[in-house]
């Protein structure tokens, strides 16, 4: 069996629908990610998997004419994630057309996107008439020479799978990147992660914030729609360890409540949290917890 993977750019103006189009893509809890996730080669959005395809979609910011140092930093991060990419696709909102902006983007297009297939992809097609569509596909095209076009509405989901499958079959040929039992829940392991810390700092106040912290050993999606989550709350010490717990373990209880309801309202489907509290004296100088948070441990040095 003959697997394909490969990172993903989707890219365009600011709102042209980037977000949607990926959690059409992947599912709405893969690809929102904290800002400390990095990996070498760019921001990791999300993963799919489209039959023996892994694809794995890079975060590339609006692009737009950059004013102040922010801008330029952002702008130069969404290039950059187009130059590191396998495959890219230009998205284009239907009704607004062939932009001042989305011609600047084409502009840029041929020195980043040299070598690689670059789609496009009109979206919004329902707020125009198909004849529109007709003529700014001949533009754009007459502009840029994409390999593909697609129209699509990505939060109707027209469209998409046709997309989706065609990114498919463009990757590279090669072994899938991550490991599949982590695909569904990376980010959304981090972030039920960082819940239950601000929930446990709130809670204790001054007592430990920098002396503990928490990972998400496991999350078992159920059939019913709700998520079994797992997680181990790190300490350094055995005193640490009665202070999260609690009298009768009513501070952890309150804690896993706290989170459990946060964590409920941001999926939007019930959830079931169990909270493990383990002393680990050396936590703070082991890489692992680094890289479970999302941080390169090297740069603590």
């Amino acid at each position: 069996m003959t697997t394909r993977a490969g990172f993903i750019a989707l890219i365009g103006e600011p709102n042209a629908g980037k977000s949607t189009l990926l959690n059409r893509m992947v599912g709405a809890k893969v690809s929102i990610v904290t800002h400390k996730v990095q990996t070498t080669r760019a921001r990791i959005r999300g993963v799919a998997i489209e039959g023996d395809a892994q694809l794995v979609f890079v975060d590339t910011p609006g692009l737009f004419q950059p004013r102040r140092r922010l801008d330029r930093a952002m702008v130069a991060a969404a290039w950059g994630g187009a130059a590191d990419a396998d495959v890219v696709v230009l998205l284009v909102e239907a009704h607004r057309g062939a932009t001042e902006g989305v011609k600047r983007i084409l502009d840029g297009l041929g020195e980043v996107a040299r070598g690689r297939p670059v789609a496009l992809a009109i979206n919004k097609i329902d707020r125009v008439k198909s004849e529109a569509l007709l003529a700014l596909t001949k533009e754009l095209n007459d502009r840029f020479p994409f390999v593909e076009t697609f129209m699509i509405s990505a939060e109707k989901g027209h469209g998409v799978d046709a997309l989706r499958a065609w990114l498919a079959q463009t990757l590279p040929e090669g072994p899938w990147l991550y490991p599949e039992d982590q695909i569904a829940d990376l980010p959304m392991r981090m972030i039920a992660a960082e819940i239950t810390r601000e929930k446990l700092t709130l809670r204790l106040h001054q007592e430990l914030p920098y002396q503990l912290t928490v990972e998400t050993e496991n999350w078992e999606e159920r059939k019913d729609g709700s998520a079994r989550i797992d997680q181990i709350v790190y300490v350094m010490r055995d005193g640490h360890k009665g202070i999260v717990l609690g009298k009768g373990g009513e501070t952890a209880k309150a804690v896993s409540k706290a989170a459990r309801e946060e964590l409920e309202e941001f999926l939007g489907r019930r959830v079931h949290l169990f909270l493990q509290v383990k002393v680990r004296p050396n936590w703070l100088d082991e890489a692992e917890r680094y890289t479970e948070m999302g941080l390169d441990f090297r740069d603590g040095n």
